[in-house]
C-alpha cells in the first residue's frame, strides 16, 4: 500500500536539563534535524516558557519537525512528519534524540495516509474508534 508520509514520534528521557531549557540550542537542533532528514525548511517558530521549558517547530515543505521540553523532568517529546520520497522523518528524529543527549528514548514510526488510494478496515470517526477501544477492553 502507498502512504502519504511517515510520522516519527520520540519520547526522550534523562536529557540534560540545561539543554532542554536552551531555546537557541533547540532551534539549532531542529535546523540540523531538518538538514539530516533532507527536508526543506520553510519557517521556524519557538517559545520559551517561564520558569522553564521550550516549544519549537519547523515548518518544512514536507510537513513539520517539532519538540516540546520539560526540563524539570529531563524529558522532551519530539515528532517529525515527512511526505514524499526524499525526506526522512526517521533520520531527523534520530538527530533530535542525539542532540538532546537522551539517556534513554522510545521512537515510533507511523505510516500516514495508507488508505488514500484504497479502502480501510478501521473506524471512520473518533466515536467509532472509542467504541472499538472500549470493546477491546471489555
Amino acid at each position: 500500500m502507498e502512504t502519504s508520509g511517515i510520522h516519527c514520534i520520540a519520547e526522550l528521557y534523562d536529557c540534560p536539563k540545561h539543554l532542554l531549557n536552551d531555546e537557541v540550542y533547540i532551534q539549532q537542533s531542529i535546523r540540523d534535524a531538518v538538514k539530516q532528514g533532507m527536508a526543506t525548511l520553510l519557517h521556524e517558530v519557538s517559545h520559551s516558557f517561564h520558569p522553564q521549558g521550550v516549544t519549537a517547530l519547523a515548518l518544512i515543505a514536507e510537513s513539520h519537525v517539532a519538540i516540546h521540553t520539560w526540563p524539570e523532568y529531563g524529558y522532551a517529546a519530539a515528532d517529525v512528519f515527512t511526505c514524499g520520497d526524499r525526506a526522512s522523518a526517521i533520520r531527523a528524529c534520530e538527530h533530535l534524540i542525539q542532540s538532546m543527549k537522551a539517556g534513554r528514548h522510545t521512537m515510533r514510526k507511523l505510516e500516514r495516509g495508507m488508505a488514500i488510494n484504497g479502502s480501510v478496515d478501521s473506524p471512520n470517526s473518533l466515536s467509532e474508534s472509542m467504541a472499538v477501544m472500549a470493546g477491546a477492553a471489555g
